[in-house]
């Protein structure tokens, strides 16, 4: 890496790991490059520690003065909310330092609270519902602070055409032959009624004064307002020590810049204060409506927290305002790049916020400031910036120098005799006048021989100086580039012979150095495209890919069957993707289950849940879910991909669940069925019975007929007589007789 640094100066530019040695007899006079390396490698090589430049990156608190602890009292002006104060930093570029900041927010702390209402006709109502809002701030602002003061100002519009009504007979009375409300003031743009006080008397009396007016369209003049109520921090009573609330109320839309011009007005509002003698807004006329950036800069710059009240009553609840620290940065230089984590109440590190919420009055909190300076600005350049919590006065001023120069530079000499008296001797190296060459400036340019050649190859059989070079007294002197710098002691190294990625050298993640990529803190790769940062793979759910695959190069590959998504977190033939996406139709459709606080089922479920009265499972995509709810009831759904790659889950309105049977009906039921059983079998019973019975008496009928037969046969004669007969018998089983026939 250090091959291409032919100075002190620019050997420190290339890495913070990189020192430069200043000792004048240090290695062969022809690599001079060789004294950029790491400070152990020069040591090793046998450079003296003291003659080392390497310079690092230093904080030095400048005030610090211990945090308060209560915000009211003899002592108010002196309330320290931010620790540190003022922090000095020395930055060596690519080099970075920290400093800690701690942050309380104080109990007791004044508070200024500045009403400012829209008196348009339309607000007729809440004007009245305010009339005794004074005494009902102050009673809750007496729970969380001693110091409180109230002011009340008010805006209508633009008293010109088309924001008004400018005709002759509305001049003193807008609501001429309006029937609904026939009387009320003229149309005015800003009025400052009541300054800061704390007498609560004099707002509720202020407030009962006022009568309502009227404009043409529906946008008010409110920014106007706005503004006007945090530039003139005099006519207001700002207090530069206490907590600044404006509370903005209105039920409509407000004018922004640019509809001005509707009126002729061109002149963009220049962000002052234009109060006149009667304290009304002087400028109403004369310049544009404020735009949201002009609006937004100057309630920061004042420390100003902007409430919107729209259509109903508020309450202002100052210990939810005061429940957040934020830290913002004021005038923050280019080349200077900054990161924070945030130590919350819980004492874990949150890397990359700067907030913390869900405070107490009295939390004391941290962040820890992290900053890198990205390049050198003009030598003496000192820069500046400011850490500021939203909404207080407190702030910590930060001071930057750079530490881009080499101590060595300082003792520079020059024609000096170790320069052949036509050259510069600085940090153990020389600088040649033009025409001169050499470690030693003992050439001059054009001399060569052939005794000299043998030295300018790299090996023999080589081409000298690589044939990017000329052999000029001893030493390569390479060509010029168009692509970039040719250097080394054989002209053998560049810095645009890398690899490259989509046509950008190194990806743009790191230097080429000598034909190889050095990439960048983060990167890896032989063109540093693989990102080592794996925030981009972390799932809602906190896991990395998901559970079900690996991150490459800041990309999620999924090894899981059938998981797709840039976490891998779609994959509807997972065995757990019922399981996972269960959660969140407990919480979306039920509020219930693991994720029923409503922060984290907004965060984690962002699927879209459709919810039918019966499912239809024809979808040969679509995987069918069903669980047992706490009532013993199930629950179905559907869980899909869209072709957009949209998740949708598609469910029951209510779970399935079978009617508990009626006591009665499950007694008779019984009942009946124990009788039914017992008629069934004595109905067989009888049958078996009855059939046994007849076939015993079919067979008593047979052996009694029988014998009777055989007994009317033994007495009976045969009839003689000289011809031939034939008896036939004829048994009647019914009666149990035969008939005799002879033929």
């Amino acid at each position: 890496m250090s091959g291409s640094a032919t100075s002190c100066e620019e050997c420190l530019l290339i890495s913070p790991s990189c020192a430069w040695c200043a000792q004048e007899e240090f290695g062969r006079a022809r690599t001079l490059t060789s004294r950029c390396d790491l400070s152990q490698n020069l040591q090793k090589r046998g450079c003296e520690a003291h003659n080392i430049e390497s310079p690092s990156s230093t904080t030095m608190v400048v005030k610090s003065e211990p945090l308060s602890s209560k915000g009211s009292g003899p002592t108010q002006y002196d309330v320290i909310q931010i620790m540190p104060q003022k922090i000095s930093l020395n930055l060596r570029p690519g080099d970075q330092t920290s400093f800690e900041v701690q942050m309380r927010q104080v109990e007791d702390y004044p508070v200024d609270l500045y009403y400012l209402m829209d008196l348009s006709l339309s607000m007729k109502d809440d004007l009245d519902t305010i009339r005794n809002l004074g005494t009902k701030l102050a009673d809750e602002m007496s729970k969380l602070t001693s110091n409180f003061r109230l002011g009340f100002g008010s805006f209508v519009d633009k008293n010109m055409s088309p924001f008004s009504y400018t005709a002759t007979k509305y001049q003193d009375n807008p609501c001429n032959g309006y029937k609904l409300f026939p009387n009320c003031v003229p149309s005015f743009g800003f009025r400052h009624l009541l300054s800061l006080t704390d007498k609560v008397d004099r707002f509720n009396e202020e407030v009962q004064k006022q009568m309502v007016s009227r404009n043409r369209d529906a946008p008010e003049g409110g920014f106007d307002a706005i503004l006007q109520a945090a530039v003139c921090k005099e006519r207001i009573g700002w207090r530069k020590e206490a907590f600044h609330l404006l509370v903005f109320a209105t039920d409509d839309v407000p004018h922004l810049a640019l509809d001005g011009k509707l009126g002729g007005l061109v002149q963009p509002h220049d962000g002052e204060c234009h109060m006149n003698e009667k304290n009304e807004y002087s400028g109403s006329t004369k310049m544009d409506y404020p735009s949201l950036a002009l609006l937004g800069e100057k309630l920061a710059e004042n420390n100003i927290y902007l409430i919107f009240a729209v259509t109903k009553r508020l309450y202002v609840i100052y210990k939810n305002i005061r429940s957040k620290v934020e830290l913002t940065v004021w005038d923050q230089p280019e080349d200077l790049s900054l990161s924070f984590t945030a130590t919350c109440q819980d004492g874990q590190p949150l890397p990359g916020l700067r907030k913390c919420a869900d405070l107490k009055i009295g939390d004391t909190v941290s962040f820890n400031v992290s900053v890198d300076a990205r390049g050198c600005p003009a030598p003496g350049t000192q820069q500046r910036f400011t850490i500021k919590p939203v909404g207080l006065k407190d702030r910590l001023e930060v001071s930057v120098d750079y530490r881009c120069a080499c101590g060595c530079t300082d003792q520079t000499q020059a024609n000096s005799s170790r320069c052949s008296s036509i050259g510069q001797y600085t940090c153990g190296t020389c600088r040649c006048d033009p025409g001169y060459l050499g470690a030693r400036c003992e050439c001059q340019e054009g001399e060569a021989g052939s005794m000299y050649l043998s030295a300018c190859r790299e090996a023999e059989g080589k081409q000298i100086c690589n044939g990017r070079g000329e052999c000029s007294c001893n030493q390569c002197l390479c060509y010029e580039s168009e692509f970039g710098k040719i250097y080394g002691t054989f002209c053998e190294c560049d810095d645009f012979s890398c690899a490259r990625h989509k046509g950008i050298l190194c990806s743009g993640h790191g230097e080429c150095h000598c034909g190889e990529c050095k990439c960048h803190a983060g990167y890896i790769g032989d063109n540093c495209n693989c990102s080592t940062d794996t925030s981009s793979c972390v799932s809602d759910d906190g896991k990395i890919c998901s559970g079900r695959g690996s991150c490459v190069c800041g990309h999620c590959q999924c090894t899981e069957p059938g998981a797709f998504g840039d976490t891998c977190e779609k994959c509807p033939t997972c065995p757990d993707a019922c399981g996972t996406k269960r959660e969140c139709i407990e919480c979306r459709l039920f509020d219930s289950g693991r994720l029923s606080d409503n922060q984290t089922c907004q965060r984690l479920c962002k699927d879209e849940i459709i919810t039918v009265e019966t499912l239809k499972t024809e979808d040969p995509n679509a995987v069918l879910c069903l669980y047992k709810t706490e009532n013993e009831c199930v629950m179905k759904f559907m869980y899909s991909e869209h072709a957009n790659g949209m998740s949708v889950l598609t469910a029951l309105k209510e779970p399935e669940c079978g009617a508990a049977p009626d006591a009665m009906t499950v007694l008779l039921a019984v009942v009946g069925s124990v009788l039914l059983v017992g008629i069934v079998l004595l109905a067989i019973w009888k049958l078996v019975i009855t059939v046994h019975d007849r076939r015993e008496f079919a067979r008593f009928q047979s052996a009694r007929c029988r014998a009777r037969y055989e007994m009317a046969s033994f007495l009976t004669p045969l009839p003689e007589a000289n011809c031939d007969f034939k008896t036939v018998q004829e048994f009647n089983g019914s009666d149990c007789s035969y008939s005799t026939k002879l033929t």
